[in-house]
């Protein structure tokens, strides 16, 4: 898909140019091999666990089949050991209810609310649902007139209440509103919360406690929202986030931002964690679901 190849650039550019460089580079793969996969791994923000774990199933592949010099073969090896990490994302669980609760969270910068306005509108144009979103993150103005203007430009109502207001009560009447419209899906925003804020994310337990109580087993879905310039760095926020809040799965942007698309490895391979979508830029069709086949062959591919 070529949204992947050009959305992914930054990414391919320092991890397959690097690998072309080091193929070739002798006549038999030695330990200095090995050593520079693995930097190659870690500078494309894979991290050190699921590196080394890359690292010894693409030893075993090289074994197996009698792989024994630093050529193209040995990048197939890498490249499947990489692929085998990766699943297909099953499919959100908005279905099979009238109404299901989506809560998005995230830290402050990270895109959350650009996504959920890109997400309402793969959810209307792509899977056919009627989508409401509620303006949960009263702590700030701004993100209250950016969602609203999210949902004037994709079509999509909003509830909001005014800065200041209890998150809780935005949900509960986002809720009675999504019901009387005959809205399937609700979207709720929350503020931009870092990870290291234990009252902050104490109020996100709290929306989530009092979904629950308006809608039987909501949320239906709690995702993170994840800003992939961090890199490795995501990975702690993601740790903190699901302690508070059981999140469900993951959606990470900026992607065409950075050459560290590596963490999208470390999600899977240490989280255990869907990547449902991922942003790969600014248009509002830049959010895409996750493809794990394009994706790594968005890395490796040169044409």
């Amino acid at each position: 898909m070529s949204i992947f190849r050009s959305g992914m650039s930054k990414t391919r550019q320092s991890f397959l140019g690097r690998l072309t460089q080091m193929l070739g580079s002798g006549p038999k793969i030695t330990d200095e091999t090995w050593d520079d996969i693995e930097a190659l791994l870690l500078q494309a923000d894979v991290g050190p666990k699921t590196t080394a774990a890359v690292i010894a199933a693409t030893q075993k592949r090289a074994a197996k089949e009698g792989i024994r010099e630093p050529d193209e073969k040995l990048k197939n090896a890498l490249k499947a050991s990489l692929r085998e990490l990766l699943d297909d994302p099953p499919p959100l669980n908005i279905s099979g209810r009238p109404l299901s609760i989506v809560l998005i969270v995230g830290v402050n910068g990270s895109g959350k609310t650009t996504t959920i306005g890109k997400l309402a509108n793969r959810l209307n144009n792509y899977n056919k649902r009627k989508v409401i979103l509620a303006a949960g993150d009263t702590f700030r103005a701004a993100a209250i007139e950016q969602l609203q203007q999210w949902g004037e430009r994709t079509g999509v109502p909003v509830i909001a209440n005014k800065p200041g207001a209890d998150p809780a009560a935005v949900v509960y009447d986002a809720t009675a509103a999504a019901r009387a419209r005959g809205r399937d899906v609700l979207l709720v925003d929350t503020a931009g919360r870092l990870h290291t804020n234990y009252n902050l994310m104490e109020e996100l337990a709290k929306i989530k406690a009092v979904s629950t109580k308006i809608v039987p087993d909501a949320p239906h879905e709690v995702l993170l929202v994840l800003d992939g310039t961090t890199g490795q760095n995501a990975m702690q926020q993601a740790l903190k986030f699901r302690e508070m809040v059981d999140v469900t799965g993951i959606i990470v942007t900026k992607l065409d931002s950075t050459a560290k698309g590596g963490m999208i490895f470390s999600i899977y391979h240490e989280l255990k964690l869907p990547v449902h979508y991922i942003g790969l830029g600014e248009k509002l069709e830049d959010l895409v679901l996750f493809q794990p086949d394009y994706f790594v062959d968005s890395l490796f591919d040169e044409e």
